[in-house]
């Protein structure tokens, strides 16, 4: 299991956030059980590129920061559902906007990024 090697520095809401969200499918997971995909099957189908092991790990997470929720039905096989909590719900608008922000700015973040991969590959490559 990890162990935190750090201490997380919670001095303002930046650091809040970071660690309440920091993590890979975090923000797409939020979205997608705000958009209905509730069960752990349809989330990872939604995000494929994600292990399940990940994806449970990042679950837990974000239940833990209580900005979901896991209901377990008694019934054979077991059926869990996630579902945002109000805290969860206030985080929406603002992961809206983020995305209107990514796809105004498409082409450019495209770009940089595809830069930033391309020297790494190269510096790689070098190596060997």
């Amino acid at each position: 299991m990890y162990e935190r090697k750090i201490i997380p520095n919670l001095n303002c809401g930046l650091d809040l956030i970071g660690e309440v969200l920091y993590g890979k499918w975090k923000i797409r997971l939020l979205w997608f059980i705000d958009q209905g995909h509730q069960r752990p099957s349809e989330l990872q189908r939604k995000i494929p590129d994600a292990t399940r092991r990940v994806l449970n790990i990042q679950l837990k997470e974000l239940e833990d920061h209580e900005l979901i929720t896991k209901k377990i039905y008694p019934v054979v096989p077991p059926k869990v559902e996630y579902s945002l909590t109000e805290l969860g719900k206030s985080v929406i608008p603002i992961i809206l906007q983020l995305g209107i922000w990514g796809d105004q700015n498409e082409t450019h973040l495209r770009t940089v990024i595809l830069k930033r991969l391309n020297a790494e590959s190269e510096m790689l490559r070098v190596e060997e």
